[in-house]
């Protein structure tokens, strides 16, 4: 159990420094094969869950987020990457340096605020509850500070792997009606996003949100 504990928080502090890593990432490709890594982490710990609890269900999680956030969705992305021909770095709309200082202030933060909820829990990640917050919250950072469509989506799925991490740190993770909900919304979300993409570079020659501000009602 002891030795358990020790590999889920090698594997939640891989989660987090990734994080950060696509926080300060700069090229488009990079920070998809850094999402990768962060799926496969994801799924890497919540089966050291699955084998110490045996709980039937993580298998079942663990299996869907590797087909979906590892496999699918990388590929997804990947194939509109080269289909939109996008040669752009990351552009974000605070600088690398205020960025990651503010990143280093919401993991305080998220540790000071998971504290209190983690003692209530008995499962043996609660430990972990910490980084899974703060995964939460620099993803939710990375998404409000860049510019460009894609950077943006990939945001909003690292910042759904915390909140999967989080379940999993707290109750052993959610119902799987719930599981297969969420990840079907998510691929459809993927693939309306993907469709959206295209209809902002057929109008504005680039994916930079802004340029949607320039759109008015006749």
């Amino acid at each position: 159990m002891n030795y358990a504990g020790q590999v889920l928080n090698l594997f939640a502090a891989t989660l987090l420094l990734l994080t950060f890593a696509m926080l300060s990432q700069r090229r488009i490709l990079s920070l998809i094969y850094l999402f990768t890594l962060h799926g496969a982490t994801l799924v890497a710990a919540t089966l050291v869950v699955a084998v110490v609890t045996h709980e039937t269900h993580l298998y079942f999680s663990a299996a869907l987020t590797l087909a979906l956030k590892v496999i699918l969705i990388p590929w997804i992305l990947h194939k509109l990457i080269l289909r939109l021909n996008v040669k752009w770095d990351v552009e974000p709309l605070i600088n690398v340096p205020t960025t990651m200082l503010i990143g280093i202030v919401l993991v305080i933060i998220a540790f000071n605020l998971a504290l209190p909820i983690a003692q209530l829990s008995s499962s043996i990640a609660r430990g972990t509850l910490g980084i899974a917050l703060a995964c939460i919250l620099l993803s939710f950072m990375m998404m409000i500070t860049r510019s460009k469509a894609v950077p943006q989506v990939i945001g909003f799925l690292a910042m759904e792997n915390g909140l999967f991490f989080a379940a999993t740190a707290a109750t052993y993770g959610m119902p799987m009606i719930v599981e297969l909900g969420i990840a079907l919304d998510i691929l459809v979300g993927i693939l309306i996003l993907g469709v959206f993409m295209f209809q902002i570079r057929e109008r504005f020659d680039n994916l930079d949100i802004h340029n949607l501000e320039s759109l008015k009602e006749d």
